[in-house]
């Protein structure tokens, strides 16, 4: 049976010893025990937008979820691809993401909480610089003071992460790998996981960082959704049930791990088709319905959705080539 456990500070112990997590290759193209045809690839090699061609529909956890929360803010984000705001707190889940990656990319012994403070500038300069309009979120008026104010709660984040784990004690395999694979249904799932470790022995552990206020009872279900979306491409990627699944809550201090095993994941991957195919069966129609709900509240589409008396724009067909890719922000929290 599956295993949760909750822990608070001081400190998150994995089922393996950290000492036992060790880098196997941070780069590598083709993993150990993958699918034919199933690909892995770390983001700092990743093709940009403008060098990759078109690339057939595929089902991510943060979509998946979208379609399962309600329908309609699926169609908003996939098909219609409104726009929506960033907050600060998207935003600063980019940077500490962003971070935790860097650091990792350090010597063993310069992974201190010191030198995560010492890199968060330098990664919020060059975030900015790539998305400007991040700037706007902060007043002309009082710019340097919310700015300042917002750098400081994102070291206390990180601050947190360093009561929850030593990151000298070990060394992942992979930070930020984007990962892709085909079941034999035909549906093809798509997605980018924080960090995998691997211990000497192959147990494979799925690391994922949640920097968000959303309440608990709400965000964890979506974490959880998401961590055994993973748990299902790295089976199927490489034909290992990931021996830990953890998330690692740092606005509080607390990790949740999750042991999964076969046959969850197999009804999991069921349920993903499911998913698919009645995302399919919207698409060919536009019938993507709102499901009104309490996470209404932090839904930017409110004015365009009939539950609060809007009109969703015409229908634009389904979408090409990719209606499953995710944004940074999605991955940030």
């Amino acid at each position: 049976m599956p295993v949760t456990s909750r822990t608070t500070l001081p400190r998150v112990e994995p089922v393996v010893p950290p000492t036992a997590w060790l880098f196997l290759s941070r780069d590598a193209a083709t993993l150990p025990g993958m699918a034919n045809g199933s690909t892995t690839t770390d983001t700092a090699n990743a093709a940009t937008p403008t060098q990759q061609t078109a690339r057939r529909p595929a089902l991510s956890p943060s979509r998946a979820s979208d379609f399962k929360q309600c329908p309609l803010l699926y169609r908003f984000r996939a098909v219609d691809r409104l726009p929506e705001p960033p907050t600060k707190a998207q935003v600063r889940g980019t940077l500490v993401h962003s971070v935790l990656e860097r650091l990792f990319g350090l010597p063993r012994a310069d992974r201190t909480p010191e030198r995560a403070r010492e890199l968060l500038r330098p990664t919020w300069s060059q975030l900015s610089e790539e998305c400007p309009e991040w700037m706007e979120l902060f007043s002309e008026e009082n710019f340097d003071k919310e700015l300042n104010q917002w750098l400081t709660s994102a070291e206390k984040l990180l601050d947190s992460y360093f009561k929850l784990e030593d990151p000298r004690r070990l060394d992942p395999e992979a930070c930020e790998l984007h990962v892709e694979t085909e079941l034999s249904s035909g549906v093809l799932l798509r997605g980018y996981i924080d960090r995998v470790d691997v211990a000497p022995t192959g147990e494979i552990r799925v690391v994922d960082y949640k920097t968000g206020a959303a309440p608990r009872e709400i965000g964890e279900a979506k974490a959880m959704f998401q961590m055994k979306f993973y748990a299902v491409v790295l089976w199927r990627l490489r034909g290992i049930v990931p021996r830990q699944l953890k998330l690692m809550y740092l606005s509080d201090g607390q990790a949740l791990a999750y042991t999964p095993d076969e046959p969850e994941l197999a009804r999991f991957e069921r349920t993903l088709e499911a998913i698919w195919q009645a995302i399919l069966r919207a698409g060919k129609t536009g019938d993507f319905r709102p499901n009104p709900s309490k996470l209404c509240g932090w839904c930017s589409h409110q004015a365009l959705c009939p539950s609060f008396g809007g009109t969703p724009p015409e229908y634009p067909g389904w979408p090409e080539p990719d209606p499953g890719e995710e944004s940074v922000l999605d991955r940030a929290d």
